[in-house]
């Protein structure tokens, strides 16, 4: 069911302040989730078939732990392709400048959010 105007007016209204008050955020959470890249894809998949064979082979000749060396190898295999390489961030979105943000506003956010109003004293 599609969303009727005003929704979707009010969900770009609230994807806009997100990103207005909550920049450091959102480029936090993008680069959490970046991309397995295409290498990882495959060495993954290499070593997940690698590790189906050595888990067919420990059944076929009964010794248990060439079976769970195999269950190991698959696991491995999983995550190395869908874990995305350490040490690369997927890189930032330009909705944030877009709208006539710049960095140098992005950058008192952390300070305005320091210097706000605290309820706690009361």
């Amino acid at each position: 069911m599609p969303l009727s105007e005003q929704e979707q007016r009010l969900l770009e209204e609230m994807e806009r302040s997100l990103y207005h008050n909550d920049a450091d955020f959102v480029a936090g959470a993008a680069g959490r989730h970046g991309r397995p890249t295409y290498t990882r894809i495959v060495t993954g998949v290499l070593v997940g078939v690698v590790g189906v064979a050595t888990l067919i082979a420990g059944v076929g000749v009964r010794l248990p732990v060439i079976g769970v060396l195999g269950f190991i190898l698959m696991f491995v295999g999983v995550l190395v392709a869908l874990t995305p390489p350490r040490g690369t961030a997927a890189p930032r979105s330009g909705a944030g400048t877009a709208q006539g943000q710049g960095d140098s506003q992005s950058q008192g956010r952390g300070e305005q959010w320091d210097n706000r109003p605290d309820d706690r004293d009361e």
